[in-house]
This record gives structure tokens, C-alpha cells and sequence, in this order.
């Protein structure tokens, strides 16, 4: 009796304690999960967007942007899949966000705008303004009272960044007229700008950045804003937790240089084509690479580059010219030098042909000489840089770039160093010495440019993995030389197969 006396409170003691843990139980089981747990739980990131060429496109490796690049980073640092769903509109990504089907929405509006209790909003890492733009033909616009006479076209305003600039401007100037068209984007726009439909309109600077290769006869006015930092928006009806381990994902690719990196690749190769340098480049598309683009695409297949690329590459050379010259002595449409030639097998420079044989067996040579940890594209554009100013110097760059605390694999860090090659006191330090170390980074610059425009003009019939496919070209190997060894020293191991040219090539551009 003595004994059941003395147990029972520790049982009563354990009844409440159980009982407490399974109201405990309870409680947590009717709690509904933070946001980002559920992402988490769930293993995906849901984003609703729309097309445009600042935001999310497909090319023909797959989708890309750079807000659609940044998501797929974003979705790698929470250690979940990315599921983007694609919207005719920005109306249609708010609706989408409102209705709690997405975690994110990319709509390239401003972060700036009151989004009251529907969205929080965080900047991507861009800004942008809005922007006058006019046909190059008319006079040009000085300032807003040259525009009260005729009607400035903004597209689908009432969901844009431009609306409320109009308007303010409109209530400055109350004969200041105008007009939403809601069927357009912005490419509609600069088109019908171009072909000289509208007298005026206006875009988002960074739609204008990248399509004005497109469209010479349109010319930039001058901007109705100030710059605003572009928003990637999350549902306020969902709680913080995504969107402050989204701050703290911004906060890391800004410190680790990935998002300048970004930034770069999407936006650093703008503005080197200007507009005579447009309207050259399209009249010669229609008129002269009609004659030798069958022999880009031959030469590409064999070679396993883009042919697009390689084209691009022979209109920086020579502009397609077959016989060009210069006064250093290269020569042809690829615009080799005759060290070249004889170490490609090239007898014949001024055939075109011939030319451009080797003017991709000697790229292909060049970019299998970058070392394997540099990932495309900057391989690509490390590649046309050593074309052009030689590989020694490239690496010169390089390792000035390193010793710098930058990084020696990334094009953006590297096309800063460039220039330094023609100082002596940064030349004197290297071990090739003096170089025009300006000229690669405006070679690289123009060569995008030109991509851009054929890639968007012609669609490859057979499509390599990757910008250069892996091509099996025994032909292109040959010996090690001192120069391979010097190149690749502070980078550790040697790669499994070493591409190298004579030393005078390694040091010598094929273009003067």
C-alpha cells in the first residue's frame, strides 16, 4: 500500500506530461508551414514570368535571362528544382502571384512602386529608366515640349514602369498626349519606330540596350525617369521567410561576384555597335554572306562550332571581304597571317574557302588551348581574345588578374587587365610583354554583338550541346611547347590533352 502511495504522483506526473506533448503534437500539426519550408518540403521553386530579352527567352541551348539565370541560382542555393511558368503578360504574373500559384514573379517593374499589401518587392541587381526613343529621321527631341504636337505610344502602360512618368509629365504639361497600345511589347514598339509608324514612344532602357542592334533608324531621346532598381515580387500573403532568405542569397552572389558576373554576360558587349555600324552589318548580311555562308556552316559542322560564331568572327576580320588585305600583311576573309596559314595548311589566303578553314581549324586550336576549369561562355570569349591579341598575352592577363585577388577564369575580370598590357609598368612585370591590350576587349565586344544578330536571324539545323561542341579532330593536336607549360604553371595540372601552336604564333595575333 506503502509503495502504490508513493508511485501515483510520478504516474499523474506522466499522464501530464504525455498529455502536454500530444496537445504539443497537435498544435504543431494544425501550424501551417513557413514558405520556404515548404518549398523546401515540396523540392521546388514556382516562378511565373513573361518573355523578354531582359527578363527569360529561350535559345537553343534552353531557357536563359538574366532573371531566369538568377532563379536557377537561386533555386540551387535552397537545394530545390526551378518550374518556371511563362505569362502573355505582367497583368497575368500579378494575377498568377495574387492568386498564391507562384513564389516568385519577374515582370521587370520597378521595385520603387508602391505594391501596398500584394507584393514585397527586392531588386534584382539591375536598374533601368524609361526612355523617349524616335525615329532617327526627325528632328531630335531636346526635351519633352518638342513632343506636345504629336502622340507618344507607351505598350500595356497600366502595367509598365511608364504610366505614372507620363503622367506626372502630363500634369506639367496638359497638351502632352498619350497613347497605350497594349498589344505590344517592346520589340513591337522599336519596330514600328523603326519602319517609322511612330513618331515617339517609350521603352525600358534595358529592352532598348538589347534589341537597338535590331533596329539602327531608332535613336534614344532622352529618359522620363530616374534609374529604379528592377523587382523580383513575392505574395505578401505568404510569409517573410522566402523572401528574406532571398536577401540573403542577393547578399552572397553580390560579395562573391556573381551577380557582376551576370551582369556582364548579358549586358557587358553592349553599345559597340553603333548605328552605322548597324546598317553596314545588315546591309552585308543580305548582300555578302549569302556568298559564303554555305561554307561557315560546311566549316562549322567540321569543326564542331557554331557557324554563326565563326561568321561572326570573319566579319570583325574583314567585314566578308575575300580579298582583304592589310598593310602588316594578313590577308583573306579570315584575315590570317602567313604563320598561320602554313602551320594550318592554308597555301591559298584570298580563297575563301580556304580561308575560312582555317580560320576554324586555328579558333578551334585556340579554344581548346583555355584552360578546362574556364566555363562557357567565358571560354568562348577568352578564346576570340586570344585569337586576336595571342594566347601568351591572354595569359598575361590572366595571372595579373590573379595577383590582383580577381578571378583568372572569369572574362569579366580578365577584360579589365587587358588594357594594362600597354603600360609599361604593368607590361614590364609579364612575360610576353608589351600588347594592345584594348583592342581584345572591343574584338570580344563586337564579336557578341554580331552573334546577337546572326543568332537571332538564322536558327542552326543541327544544334551542338554547347557553343563549341566537342569535336574529334585528331588534326588540330599537336606537340607540347615551352609556351603550354609557361601558360598554364599556376594552375596546377597539366589537362589531359595539351592543343599548342610554333611560339611566334602563340604570340602573334592572326589581325594587327
Amino acid at each position: 500500500m506503502g509503495c502504490a502511495h508513493d508511485i501515483s504522483p510520478y504516474r499523474r506526473s506522466l499522464r501530464g506530461a504525455l498529455f502536454a506533448l500530444l496537445c504539443a503534437a497537435v498544435i504543431a500539426g494544425c501550424t501551417r508551414p513557413d514558405t520556404l519550408a515548404k518549398v523546401q518540403a515540396e523540392g521546388v521553386l514556382h516562378v511565373i514570368t513573361r518573355n523578354a530579352p531582359s527578363i527569360y527567352y529561350e535559345d537553343r541551348e534552353g531557357p536563359t535571362g538574366f532573371d531566369h539565370e538568377l532563379a536557377q541560382r537561386f533555386a540551387d542555393y535552397l537545394g530545390v528544382e526551378l518550374r518556371v511558368r511563362l505569362a502573355d503578360s505582367n497583368g497575368e504574373i500579378l494575377r498568377v502571384l495574387d492568386e498564391g500559384y507562384a513564389h516568385i514573379g519577374f515582370t521587370g517593374l520597378s521595385s520603387d512602386r508602391d505594391w501596398g499589401d500584394r507584393f514585397r518587392s527586392l531588386g534584382n541587381g539591375l536598374t533601368s529608366e524609361s526612355v523617349i526613343i524616335y525615329h532617327r529621321g526627325l528632328e531630335h527631341p531636346d526635351g519633352i515640349t518638342d513632343l506636345l504636337e504629336q502622340d507618344i505610344v507607351v505598350h500595356a502602360a497600366a502595367e509598365s514602369n511608364h504610366l505614372p512618368h507620363l503622367d506626372q509629365l502630363q500634369s506639367a504639361y496638359p497638351d502632352l498626349n498619350y497613347l497605350v497600345h497594349e498589344g505590344l511589347d517592346a520589340a513591337g514598339m522599336l519596330e514600328r519606330v523603326e519602319k517609322g509608324l511612330f513618331m515617339a514612344a517609350v521603352v525600358d532602357a534595358n529592352e532598348l540596350a538589347l534589341n537597338h542592334v535590331f533596329y539602327p533608324n531608332v535613336k534614344r531621346a532622352f529618359s522620363i525617369s530616374d534609374q529604379e532598381a528592377i523587382a523580383w515580387l513575392f505574395p505578401i500573403a505568404n510569409d517573410g521567410t522566402l523572401y528574406a532568405e532571398a536577401q540573403k542569397f542577393f547578399q552572397q552572389i553580390e560579395e562573391d561576384g556573381t551577380l557582376a558576373h551576370l551582369r556582364e554576360r548579358f549586358y557587358g558587349h553592349l553599345g559597340q555597335l553603333g548605328y552605322v555600324g548597324a546598317l553596314t552589318f545588315e546591309e552585308h548580311i543580305q548582300k555578302r554572306l549569302p556568298l559564303y555562308i554555305d561554307t561557315f556552316r560546311d566549316f562549322g559542322e567540321q569543326t564542331g562550332l557554331d557557324w554563326r560564331l565563326l561568321a561572326a568572327i570573319g566579319y570583325q576580320e574583314s567585314n566578308w571581304r575575300r580579298d582583304a588585305v592589310s598593310p602588316t600583311g594578313v590577308r583573306g576573309l579570315m584575315m590570317l597571317t602567313r604563320t598561320t596559314a602554313a602551320h594550318i595548311g592554308i597555301d591559298n589566303r584570298l580563297n575563301p574557302e580556304q580561308s575560312i578553314e582555317g580560320g576554324a581549324r586555328y579558333f578551334r586550336q585556340v579554344h581548346q588551348m583555355i584552360p578546362d576549369q574556364v566555363q562557357e561562355p567565358d571560354r568562348t570569349w577568352f578564346a576570340l581574345a586570344s585569337y586576336n591579341v595571342g594566347f601568351g598575352h591572354l595569359e598575361d592577363a590572366r595571372r595579373l588578374a590573379q595577383a590582383a585577388g580577381r578571378n583568372p577564369d572569369r572574362w569579366l575580370d580578365v577584360k579589365e587587365f587587358l588594357p594594362l598590357l600597354s603600360q609599361k609598368e604593368w607590361y614590364s612585370k609579364t612575360r610576353h610583354g608589351y600588347a594592345r591590350g584594348h583592342e581584345p576587349v572591343i574584338y570580344v565586344q563586337n564579336i557578341r554583338r554580331y552573334y546577337d544578330v546572326l543568332a537571332r536571324r538564322y536558327e542552326l539545323q543541327a544544334e551542338p550541346d554547347t557553343l563549341l561542341a566537342e569535336a574529334a579532330a585528331d588534326e588540330l593536336t599537336s606537340s607540347a611547347s615551352t609556351l603550354s607549360y609557361e601558360a598554364r604553371d599556376y594552375h596546377g595540372d597539366e589537362p589531359e590533352t595539351t592543343l599548342v601552336l610554333p611560339r611566334d604564333m602563340g604570340l602573334t595575333p592572326p589581325t594587327l
